[in-house]
């Protein structure tokens, strides 16, 4: 059976029918991620100058994809804690930007930014009321979470100051020891998690505030041997330990992360903070 060739042969242009160039088709595959500038609460200003992010007002996500939601529900990646950290670090443009390498603040940022591109700024969750035990449903709004740069006016009270290393210092004021510390990092909150963990495995105290004061002390006075650092933190007088807290509160750019709750069966108001886990980024 003779093939019908006559819609395979293209006739010559003439002046009636001019060669038209065929575009080509376009592909589901060309659709580009949009991308979204996220506030940094540290405004970059703590960062060494070696730092991807030193001096930088923003750092640039990619809104989140099926991929992403693979990573945050992979069992794998989800009992070695570091679905969060594979998340971030998906989602950032600049891959020289680290997440690890992220003050706490910037981190929560990022993560709320990431989390509204991917499920909306609405965040419905339940919250076990305090007074009462019952538990209640809330939703909060992302979009409405403020940003805290630390108070210049708790600084100058607390008699805090900042080093030309990215450091600050204040002087206890029981032991008048004068205290460095710096901001923590993302590094620091996952070793602390692990540090924590360990500790509640063996059913010892976990010491929480007191394993991130050895994490962010830098010296006291002028000794700065870790080992003496850690001594000095588990026999610190309550006093300085409050001090310390207060200074590192003072200086500390973060998000805030707490919202206004009330009670539906007994009335009760608080504030409850939204916690930043892989549970944070699925609705339901």
């Amino acid at each position: 059976m003779p093939r019908n060739n006559a819609k395979r042969t293209r006739s010559a242009p003439t002046e009636e029918t001019p060669e038209v160039s065929e575009a080509p088709a376009a592909s589901v595959l060309d659709f580009v991620s949009p991308t979204e500038l996220v506030d940094l609460p540290s405004r970059g200003r703590f960062y060494h100058e070696d730092h991807p992010l030193y001096n930088q007002e923003t750092v640039e996500i990619r809104y989140m994809t099926a991929k992403d939601e693979d990573i945050l529900t992979s069992q794998t990646l989800l009992k070695r804690g570091v679905a969060l950290e594979r998340l971030m670090q998906n989602v950032l443009v600049d891959k020289s930007v680290k997440p690890g390498d992220l003050l706490i603040g910037d981190r929560s940022a990022l993560l709320v930014a990431a989390r509204i591109t991917g499920y909306g700024a609405e965040y419905k969750t339940q919250v076990a009321c305090p007074s009462c035990g019952e538990t209640s449903k809330t939703s909060i709004d992302l979009k409405s979470l403020e940003t805290l740069e630390g108070s210049e006016e708790d600084q100058e009270e607390l008699g805090v100051t900042s080093t030309d290393r990215g450091t600050f210092t204040t002087q206890l004021p029981l032991t008048g020891i004068t205290a460095e510390f710096r901001l923590l990092t993302g590094a620091d909150e996952t070793a602390i998690s692990k540090h924590l963990q360990r500790k509640r495995n063996k059913e010892v105290f976990d010491g929480s505030l007191s394993t991130q004061f050895s994490r962010a002390i830098v010296a006291l006075d002028v000794e700065t041997k870790r080992e003496i650092i850690q001594k000095f933190v588990l026999m610190m007088p309550a006093a300085d330990a409050r001090h310390l807290r207060n200074a590192f509160k003072a200086v500390t750019p973060s998000l805030d992360m707490t919202q206004g709750f009330e009670c539906t069966s007994c009335g009760h108001e608080d504030e409850v903070e939204v916690p930043l886990n892989a549970d944070f980024f699925w609705p339901q």
